[in-house]
């Protein structure tokens, strides 16, 4: 039935440049998804809202909350820690949408393994806090990398693991392959076993850069395990888990379909699972356990992963999610996305201020080669200095229009884009150093991070061209100020 309201109009649009359908002409091969946005996401047109940003969550359809409460109204759910019948209810539908998450991402069901978690957070922490860190495997990440990866470092080193960080280049933020291998091509001498833990995102949630899918087999080849942080890269793109096998996926699937939200996926290779070893057990994760025997059995399957009682009424959410993501075709949503970012970065690049200098410094590829529908970057004044982020967020706002500011959780992109060196950080941070003010202007840095804007599932070219026009018309030889804005909480 939703495909019958998918009815194609290639006419130039109102507010659709004839310049862009010339530069991006996939775009019109996504003409439905302007009618699902008229129809399921009506209140972005409704309200006036220009939303940008889909890094840090998509945007639900009303068809998903309609089949949750169509769901939850039909038939009693309940624990499925039992035999009973809503227990039993819950359980089928929770195996449903386990095989659907690895349905999606092509992962034959005998080599891997699909764990409902929290977020993707808890799925890195699950990792992180079982993986068998030993003095004499590694831990090797990238510097562009969310702090959910950045803090296994710390199970890493309470466990005498070395940590290794590979950098990367700061103009397009990518990182070079060969100092990949060369990280990896490291053997601790005497070492058995794995050689450790190879861990980066798949799509940086700073800059867009897609890293390298083939770092998955050239870890293989020096003896590390594989974690890869697919959150930012699987709701425009493709996973095929057939193609590319990484001991460790991880998920968040508001990312993908906007609801539920508070739920995440840990996609493991059952091999890799059995050997994890949790520091822990809880309710639901064991087989059997005695107080006065002192003795625990793990269970055998997925559910010694999954902590306590699962979140039964909004797992069958994901089924639906992806089965909606599977009727609006992720590869139209992608080229959509891709057409839109090149127009998105042309147009920021032609911005500039009545004496010819820029009005935006970007961060990343200028192009739309092998990157995601994320923007990082900063507007300049007449002088070259940096517009504050805090009050580009606040005058946005003012607009109606979502985008976000900071570092983006990712510190070591963000360091590479700000050219931070280790020497400049290298006993930055003292006792004199008591607030994140304190310490930009010990670093001597302009602000404390960058505009990031990000599109997504029902983004089109009026959500662009209504940002440019704004940005323009707000910061156009205006001079920067800071005057007036609230000290900075956090990072």
């Amino acid at each position: 039935m939703i495909k019958t309201l998918f009815q194609t109009n290639t006419r130039l649009r109102s507010g659709e440049p004839a310049r862009f359908l010339s530069d991006y002409p996939q775009y019109e091969r996504t003409r439905m998804l302007d009618e699902v946005r008229r129809t399921e996401y009506t209140h972005l047109d409704r309200t006036g809202h220009v939303y940008l940003d889909y890094t840090g969550a998509c945007l639900a359809a009303s068809a998903q909350y309609r089949a949750h409460a169509e769901r939850l109204t039909d038939q009693c759910f309940g624990n499925p820690h039992s035999e009973n019948p809503a227990s039993r209810a819950s359980t089928e539908r929770i195996e449903r949408a386990r095989s659907a998450v690895l349905a999606h991402f092509n992962a034959d069901p005998t080599e891997y393994a699909a764990i409902f978690t929290a977020n993707a957070t808890a799925a890195c922490r699950l990792v992180g806090e079982s993986y068998r860190f030993e003095h004499d495997n590694r831990f090797v990440l990238t510097f562009d990398n969310h702090n959910s990866i950045n803090g296994i470092r710390e199970y890493a080193r309470a466990s005498r693991t070395a940590v290794q960080y590979v950098p990367g280049d700061t103009e397009d933020l990518r990182t070079d392959t060969e100092l990949v291998r060369t990280a990896l091509a490291k053997h601790v001498i005497g070492r058995r076993g794995s050689a450790g833990l190879f861990a980066y995102p798949a799509q940086s949630n700073f800059s867009g850069v897609r890293h390298p899918l083939d770092w998955i087999e050239v870890a293989h080849q020096q003896g590390f395990d594989v974690l890869l942080d697919a959150a930012a890269y699987a709701p425009t793109k493709r996973l095929d888990l057939s193609a590319v096998q990484p001991d460790f996926v991880t998920i968040s699937w508001y990312k993908l379909f906007g609801y539920p939200t508070g739920l995440g996926c840990l996609v493991a290779r059952r091999e890799a699972l059995a050997r994890l070893r949790r520091p822990w057990f809880s309710g639901g994760t064991i087989q059997a356990v005695s107080v006065q025997g002192d003795w625990h059995a793990m269970a055998s399957d997925e559910s010694a992963f999954e902590d306590g009682t699962v979140n039964f009424l909004a797992i069958p959410d994901v089924e639906f999610g992806l089965r909606w993501l599977h009727t609006l075709g992720l590869d139209a949503i992608g080229e959509r996305v891709n057409g839109l970012t090149g127009w998105m970065l042309d147009r920021l690049g032609e911005l500039s201020h009545g004496n010819g200098a820029p009005m935006v410094r970007i961060y990343g590829p200028r192009d739309t080669e092998e990157r995601g529908g994320t923007v990082a970057f900063n507007f300049l004044d007449p002088q070259g200095r940096v517009v504050d982020e805090r009050l580009v967020e606040r005058e946005a706002a003012a607009a109606r229009i979502s985008l976000r500011t900071g570092c983006f959780c990712n510190p070591g992109a963000g360091e590479l884009a700000f050219g931070i060196g280790r020497s400049a950080l290298r006993g930055r941070i003292g006792r004199r150093v008591r607030t994140i003010d304190e310490y930009l202007h010990s670093l001597r840095l302009p602000s404390g991070g960058a505009v990031r804007v990000s599109l997504g599932l029902v983004s089109n070219i009026a959500d662009v061209e209504t940002f440019i026009a704004w940005a323009e018309r707000t910061y156009q030889d205006r001079p920067a100020d800071i005057e007036g804005l609230p000290p900075r909480e956090r990072c």
